[in-house]
């Protein structure tokens, strides 16, 4: 069953004080935007993600996230909605996002979509803390009561029917319009962390919501003869190469062990032991594509790499920038931060003697403060 996500960001933000619409302002360092995409889009269980944008912002998106596919919305956010699923037809299921809600958890997203195997809808929720009043002072019973965030998450064709029979005004959310059919909707548990940017202080919150983290990591191969020789995702012609388990590309060990560090995930060894055949003579990028996927999975984002290479020979200068280039596509970075420098050892230790190549990288991480 396809899975989709439609992030709804077509509107102007005239509440934010900023001088962009705010999906497009920067919070903690990246678009707004571009929190929820990514990881609406490391999620293994989504098949595709759609923004809604309003006419004229394609040159804002392209810088946001760029590549992103996009659909022209409309005036109001049911009218963008109903841009997405013209655009999305054949979907199994789909998820509904407003971009304002940049820290978005893959546990979230787990919870939706474990919801729709036995109903038409799921909405995140939290419960009612602080105490209710009308315009007259009345307090008002919050028992029962919740706060609805998004995704929101329907079966396809349940939301396209919905959008299609809705005849009731302007709704303030699709799960609405989906009750008007008859559906049942579940609550599901939501995340503090969603919390919606609407004025200029809701900026400084979400900023302060977010943590950078920096770790280290290292590794050391052999050099034998008969094998190829592969350094940060390119294969360069030398007359040994690097022995070990899978391509023994040293370069991208170390960076892998330096991006789980940041999330504290082990190392390269916990995820993908040399002691089961299915990693033999893999390709090294599948490891730093996994630890990337980790990291986006709690809503973070690799910001800078950098990585040392210590050997007598080869010589990495030739093939720096195409090792810049592979990692950055690794990683979905440009290649203005991915940093790669080599060094020898003034002919001292095994490096020195020509025996194997060590690495060492440092990567830099984005991550919300908490996830769920």
């Amino acid at each position: 069953m396809t899975n989709v996500a439609l992030i709804v960001a077509a509107g102007t933000g005239s509440r934010s004080g900023s001088t962009l619409p705010k999906q497009f302002a920067p919070v903690a360092g990246r678009a707004m935007l571009e929190w929820s995409h990514a990881a609406l889009s490391a999620h293994p269980a989504i098949d595709r993600v759609l923004v809604a944008i309003g006419a004229g912002q394609e040159a804002l998106l392209e810088a946001a996230v760029p590549g992103a596919a996009a659909v022209t919305g409309g005036a109001t956010r049911r009218d963008s909605v109903a841009a997405g699923l013209a655009a999305l037809t054949g979907a199994g299921r789909i998820l509904v996002h407003d971009a304002a809600r940049p820290f978005l958890s893959a546990a979230v997203i787990d919870r939706l979509l474990a919801a729709l195997d036995d109903h038409h809808a799921a909405i995140p929720v939290l419960p009612v803390a602080d105490t209710l009043v009308d315009t007259a002072g009345t307090v008002i019973p919050r028992a029962g009561l919740h706060r609805v965030q998004t995704p929101q998450a329907f079966r396809f064709d349940t939301l396209a029917a919905a959008h299609a029979a809705w005849a009731g005004g302007e709704a303030t959310d699709d799960a609405q319009m989906v009750r008007a059919l008859g559906h049942d909707v579940a609550l599901i548990e939501g995340d503090s962390m969603l919390e919606k940017i609407t004025y200029p202080a809701d900026f400084a919150r979400a900023g302060a919501a977010v943590e950078t983290r920096s770790a280290s990591g290292f590794d050391v191969h052999r050099l034998e003869d008969g094998e190829e020789l592969w350094l940060g995702g390119v294969l360069i012609p030398h007359h040994q190469g690097l022995s070990g388990h899978s391509d023994a590309d040293v370069a991208l060990h170390a960076i892998t062990d330096a991006v789980l560090g940041t999330i504290a995930a082990g190392d390269i060894g916990t995820h993908f032991p040399p002691s089961d055949p299915q990693w033999r003579g893999a390709e090294s990028g599948r490891f730093l594509a996994h630890a990337r996927r980790l990291v986006e999975a709690k809503g973070g984002r690799i910001t800078f790499v950098d990585l040392t290479l210590m050997c007598e020979a080869p010589k990495i200068g030739p093939h720096r920038a195409a090792m810049q280039a592979r990692i950055a596509e690794l990683l979905g970075l440009t290649t203005d931060r991915v940093s790669v420098k080599a060094t020898t050892t003034e002919r001292l230790g095994f490096t020195g003697r020509g025996e194997g190549i060590a690495a060492q990288a440092v990567a830099t991480v984005t991550v919300p403060l908490v996830a769920a």
